[in-house]
Parts: structure tokens; sequence; C-alpha cells
């Protein structure tokens, strides 16, 4: 084991490792351990579900832990199945664990940004300041096509360039283009089960003019099997089409995608179904707490949440979650 920078690291890679570091997807963030448990006990519990490649245990300067951990392992169905069993579990009498996926974001979210500029000129700025940008990415106004929404997201190539950015972007610490600017992290992308996106029959249309109706959208997503739209749901500029089978959602999907819609090029892809206590326990995760979890009497209830994109949540105000907002009702599945 080695100690630094505030934690304790076991493994990474483990003895007798060939091949690459494990990809996204493959660590558990661990939390609500009590602060006198240690590797010795934690890795027997850990390793029970999967090869572990790496445990990272935040240490306080008293030699005690700080109460949470992540727990890397070789493949991804492993931490899935950490989650899956382990969340809950009993370390000590009426200690129960708190496990989720570990977010490693890399995305960051920046207000303030001049409403004319335009994705390769926010791209160039941000590339001056800050190291590592992959990405930018912009959305045109709702009400006005030729003009930004006044903030963008920039893809960093790790989550320490994005951290290392975030805090260089700091109000008070630079400007661009002149004037303050807000920085924050954005929403995390929350991985969806491959089976449950199989089953979705949903689409999530964006950046549509506002002046376009549901029934002009029904009309043009049903075109390709007479009656295969059950409904349309459109909120400002974007929208949700049900339909009565995925093969006639996927047809229309791969059909419409990058198409131009009353003069705006529309985005179409399958709507996310997320798992309500799941996105709550990725946004925890995501600033640092401990996930949210049940009592061992409660019953969980399937409760998922159609989320359209952190872009349009941040437009109206809510970055950061789903479940709040003029709009939230329809977000719960059944509504």
């Amino acid at each position: 084991m080695v100690q630094e920078n505030g934690q304790r690291k076991y493994g990474g890679p483990p003895p007798g490792w060939e091949g690459l570091h494990p990809p996204r997807g493959c660590e558990v963030f661990v939390g609500k351990i009590p602060r006198d448990v240690y590797e010795d006990e934690l890795v027997p519990v850990f390793e029970s579900v999967g090869r572990i490649y790496e445990m990272r245990l935040m240490m306080d300067f008293d030699g005690k832990n700080r109460g949470y951990a992540f727990v890397m392992y070789t493949l991804k169905h492993e931490a899935k199945r950490a989650v899956r069993e382990l969340n809950n579990y009993e370390i000590r009498p009426g200690r129960l664990l708190g496990v989720c996926c570990s977010v490693d974001n890399c995305r960051l979210f920046i207000g303030g940004i001049p409403k004319m500029k335009k994705r390769e000129e926010i791209l160039e700025e941000i590339s001056k300041v800050t190291e590592g940008v992959l990405d930018v990415i912009v959305y045109a106004s709702a009400a006005d096509k030729m003009k930004n929404r006044g903030f963008a997201f920039v893809e960093y190539e790790s989550h320490r360039a994005a951290a290392m950015a975030r805090r260089k972007l700091m109000p008070g610490r630079i400007q661009l283009w002149g004037h303050q600017i807000a920085v924050d992290w954005a929403e995390p992308e929350i991985d969806v089960d491959e089976d449950v996106m199989e089953t979705v029959k949903i689409l999530y249309v964006r950046n549509l003019m506002i002046e376009t109706s549901e029934d002009t959208i029904k009309k043009i997503f049903g075109q390709y099997n007479l009656g295969c739209v059950e409904r349309v749901k459109k909120i400002r500029d974007y929208a949700f089409v049900h339909f009565t089978s995925r093969e006639d959602a996927v047809q229309a999907m791969r059909n419409l995608n990058g198409t131009e819609l009353e003069g705006s090029c529309i985005e179409v892809t399958l709507a996310k179904p997320v798992d309500k206590e799941q996105y709550t326990r990725y946004q925890k995760a995501a600033k640092g707490g401990a996930p949210a979890t049940t009592t061992p009497t409660e019953v969980p209830q399937p409760n998922y949440v159609y989320s359209c994109d952190p872009y349009t949540l941040a437009y109206y105000g809510y970055p950061y979650n789903a479940l709040i907002g003029p709009n939230r009702d329809y977000f719960v599945k059944g509504w």
C-alpha cells in the first residue's frame, strides 16, 4: 500500500496484472465507512464480487479514514455487481455501507458567455487559459438560432484536467472576453443498463423551433408507419415522442436525426430512462457526499426519470437536477 495526497492506495495494478488500465465504468464509490475500518476489512468484502484493480481509501491526519473510498475493478460487470450486492452491506453491527457507481466527471459548465460567440471562438478562448481541452459543446438559443444560450460545456481529457481548469476559472481569478464567468461541474452522464435501453421506445428530440407544434412533430415522426406515434410532449424547444413499438422509434430516429424541421437542424436520440434512486446516488457522489441509500425494511419501487440532457436543464436554471422545476412530473414514468 502507498499513501499520498490524503489517500491510501491498495493495488493499482494488482500483482501479476498484464494489460491496459480498466476502462471507465469499472470504479465504485463507497460511502458511510466507519472511521476505524480499514483495508483488512474492506478488501475481503469487495473482492467477494470481483477482482480489485485498485482501492483508494481517503485518510485523515489523525490516521483514521475520512468515511469514503473508491474501488476500481478489472471489469465493468464486476463494478455493477458490487453496486447491486454490496450497497447497504452491514460492515459493522448497524453500520451499512453505501455503494454506487463512481462519477469520473471530465466536463465543466461555463456560464456568462457572450451570446454571439461561436463554438470555434469559445474553444480557442478556453484553450488559451486551461489545458487538456478536448471539446466544447454549445447549443443555439431557443428563440434565435444564430445566438448561443449564454453557456457552454467543456470536455477535458481527464477528471484531473477538468478539476485544475475549474480551480483556475473560479470567479475572481480570471476573465474571459473582459468579464467574469461562472463555472461548475456539469451534470455527469449516467450509464444506463444496456438491457434497459433495449426496451426504450421514446425519442428525445432537441433543438426544435419554439413555434413548432406537437401536431407537426407527430406528423413528421409518424410518417413511416401510420399510427405508430402514441403521443408527443413538447417543452419549449425539445420534445419526447412516444411510439407504440421500439422498431418504429428506431426507424424514425435513424431517418430524422440531423434533418431540418421548420428551419432548425434537430437532434434525435433514444430517451434515457434512469432509475431515480441511482440518479440521486450519482449526484451525491459527484458532489463528494455519501450516496443515498434505502434502509433494509424499505422495498425499492421502480421509478424512472426520462432525463433530458444537462444543456436543456441548465437553460431552465436547473443544471443539476431533472427532478425539480415546472416539468418535474413529466419525467416520472407513468405520467
